[in-house]
């Protein structure tokens, strides 16, 4: 992770139809990075995808993060079926707040 990453508040948390994703609305248009191509959202499957992504890879450093998909001023996450939401949201909350 690096010193740049700048927090960002969690708005809300929205169900999604998938019961193993939760979207989460920020406070703020999500920072661009470099490697980002010119697609608006970015997608990852595991953490080896996001390691050149810092705020992907704070919320893959959750345990039971499945994939993160991110995009302007929201993200969704899934989860593991081990994990439960009652314990990653406030995870969410403090991984993204910096």
């Amino acid at each position: 992770m690096t010193s740049a990453f700048r927090g960002y508040q969690v708005r809300e948390f929205q169900e999604t139809p998938n019961p193993a994703a939760l979207k989460c609305v920020l406070d703020r248009a999500v920072d661009p990075i470099a490697s980002a191509t010119d697609a608006p959202i970015r997608s990852y499957r595991s953490a080896q995808a996001a390691a050149a992504d810092p705020l992907a890879s704070r919320l893959f450093a959750l345990p039971g993060v499945a994939n993160v998909l991110i995009a302007d001023t929201w993200l969704t996450i899934s989860k593991t079926d081990a994990a439960t939401w009652k314990t990653l949201k406030p995870a969410i909350v403090k991984a993204l707040a910096g």
